[in-house]
């Protein structure tokens, strides 16, 4: 990574090495801070960025959440993006906004921290790789709905898909599945889920999940092709009912799974259901399948 040139911070273009915060600020002892996964890609007409408005529009949801004072508006800290990743010469890649609460008190209510703003982006490829994927259900669980804001992006958040990831390395799978508080699927550790039985695609439903961008655009394909869609509680005893699964997310874009808790599933063939979704999704993220003309934001050349 550090052989990209710059990171946006505080509305200035630092140098990758240079781009550093204080030890004691806030959000890396207390976890309050938002952030967003986005990704922009390679297309016929130069770099976009896939669904750069909605990212955004989510990042300050996430802020208003933790009553952080921003100095930017949506529309700047986009156009930051675009010119970051044009200062810095990418063609595809993953980018990181983050807003922390900065240095300047100790205790838990953060009202009289700094707030930092910062944006960096990096070639990153897929996430959990091209290969259907073997996944085992967490003995960890999904944050609980009642004691934070769900679908909020929030980096605390995120303690217990670090505790699940680590266990499922030691177990020799490649992904771990959460289970909400009520034993009900949730999501992986920084991914959604579908399901597929009978050419229909299952969800979890909205309250204990993060509903995530690239989600929201399956859905959206699927409604486009025609694919019946149902978002509804499942419970891990019906995973064998199932035909196909895949996790969907920013950095996993559509990935395949091959096997849940070892019940082996048809998603990786090549005549399924969850490869032909995949293949859209390429198509739709690179500008050869349009579903909203406002989903690609294009970096305009020199």
């Amino acid at each position: 990574m550090e052989k990209v040139k710059y990171i946006w911070m505080d509305n200035k273009y630092l140098p990758w090495k240079e781009a550093n915060i204080h030890v004691l600020n806030h959000t890396m002892h207390y976890g309050g801070g938002v952030f967003e996964g986005i990704r922009f890609y390679e297309t016929p007409k130069g770099p976009a960025v896939f669904r750069l408005h909605d990212h955004i529009k989510r990042l300050f949801y996430s802020a208003s959440c933790l009553d952080m004072k921003i100095d930017y508006s949506i529309s700047d800290l986009s156009k930051a993006t675009l010119n970051l990743i044009k200062k810095c010469q990418l063609k595809s890649g993953y980018i990181r906004p983050i807003i922390v609460y900065g240095y300047g008190k100790m205790g838990l209510n953060p009202s009289m921290a700094t707030v930092n703003v910062i944006i960096a982006a990096w070639p990153w490829g897929s996430y959990l790789g091209d290969k259907p994927v073997k996944v085992m259900i967490s003995k960890y669980k999904r944050i609980y709905n009642k004691s934070t804001i769900p679908d909020a992006k929030i980096t605390g958040h995120y303690h217990n898909s670090i505790l699940a990831s680590l266990d499922v390395k030691k177990q020799k799978m490649d992904e771990a599945l959460l289970l909400d508080h009520e034993g009900i699927l949730a999501e992986g550790p920084g991914e959604n889920i579908f399901l597929i039985k009978n050419k229909t695609l299952y969800t979890p439903k909205k309250g204990s999940i993060l509903p995530g961008i690239t989600r929201d655009t399956i859905l959206k394909l699927a409604n486009k092709r025609g694919i019946k869609t149902l978002q509804k509680s499942i419970k891990p005893s019906s995973i064998k009912q199932f035909d196909e699964a895949f996790f969907t997310g920013t950095a996993a874009e559509v990935t395949a799974i091959k096997s849940i808790n070892g019940h082996n599933l048809k998603s990786g063939n090549k005549t399924s259901l969850t490869n032909q979704i995949k293949q859209d999704y390429q198509k739709i993220v690179r500008g050869d399948l349009v579903l909203n003309k406002k989903w690609l934001s294009f970096i305009e050349s020199t």
